[in-house]
């Protein structure tokens, strides 16, 4: 069976025709990293891999970036464990984000493999951050291509801030003095996709924290109104998990949100999140908007 690219409604496409469980092939891997670029998200059903072979498939896209902040696997270091037990009211990533924003060099993307799910519920939103821009005014992209925008995980990570007072915290995330010590990032707020060459928004709401050089207002008016733009339906898309189910997203490309709806029940997840590399700016069209536009 060839390779066959389901695009899905609004952001993301199915990956039909390809067992994990064995090495792909050079064409079949051009092609899944082809639709990886164009979509943003890609999804595989009915898999049966084991750990190495997780680990192997990461390693053949980019370098594995070994996660300071979740906790890992006992055996196997390159993998996260996102879980969450059936008393744990809170949960992992359950509002709108793109993991890494926060490092001078963003990771690339995260291989997401079900390994325990909740008989329902536990589903993973995505939204489209091309489909996002390209929805905007010719003015507005314009104006947000000059941009650059401040990220920081102090407050998500760090002693006190947001893990450290829900119970999704724990044994689950650590590693505060790490998250504190992190000089924060400066990215445009429009990027160049770096594989598909892509213009795509670049903010989001859990590590976008100001646009550089804005007054404190202005740039949080902005930035609302950017983090509701992103999430209207046409650009999401709600990925239901089975057993065997992976999600591999781009972190340049897309936002992801966990939904926390299956209390009493048992979800793990395991993540391998692969290095990416310097973000560029998109090339700003026609003159820069003016200061007195914001």
């Amino acid at each position: 069976m060839t390779v066959q690219i389901q695009p899905l409604h609004g952001v993301g496409a199915e990956i039909l025709g390809v067992d994990l469980d064995r090495e792909l092939s050079n064409p079949e891997f051009d092609a899944v990293r082809a639709a990886y670029a164009e979509y943003g998200v890609i999804f595989f059903r009915d898999q049966t891999i084991d750990e190495d072979q997780h680990i192997a498939f990461a390693r053949r896209w980019a370098p594995i970036n070994i996660n300071r902040f979740l906790a890992t696997h006992p055996d196997h270091p390159e993998i996260a464990l996102v879980s969450k037990e059936r008393e744990q009211r809170e949960n992992i990533g359950g509002a709108w984000h793109t993991d890494h924003s926060y490092d001078q060099i963003p990771a690339m993307g995260s291989i997401l493999v079900a390994r325990e799910l909740p008989p329902e519920g536990g589903n993973t939103l995505f939204a489209s951050m091309y489909g996002a821009f390209n929805a905007l005014s010719e003015e507005r992209q314009r104006q947000l291509s000059t941009l650059n925008a401040v990220h920081s995980a102090r407050h998500i990570f760090a002693k006190g801030a947001y893990y450290g007072n829900t119970d999704a915290g724990g044994s689950r995330i650590g590693n505060a003095e790490a998250a504190e010590h992190l000089v924060d990032a400066i990215h445009p707020v429009v990027i160049e996709h770096p594989l598909s060459g892509k213009h795509a928004l670049y903010v989001n709401p859990a590590y976008t924290i100001r646009i550089e050089g804005w007054p404190e207002h202005e740039s949080r008016a902005l930035l609302m109104e950017l983090f509701a733009h992103c999430i209207q339906g046409e650009f999401v898309h709600e990925f239901v998990w089975r057993p065997g189910s992976i999600a591999f997203w781009d972190n340049r490309a897309t936002w992801h949100f966990a939904k926390n709806d299956y209390h009493g029940h048992r979800r793990e997840m395991h993540r391998i999140t692969v290095e990416g590399e310097p973000l560029r700016g998109a090339p700003a069209c026609g003159e820069l908007a003016a200061m007195g536009d914001h």
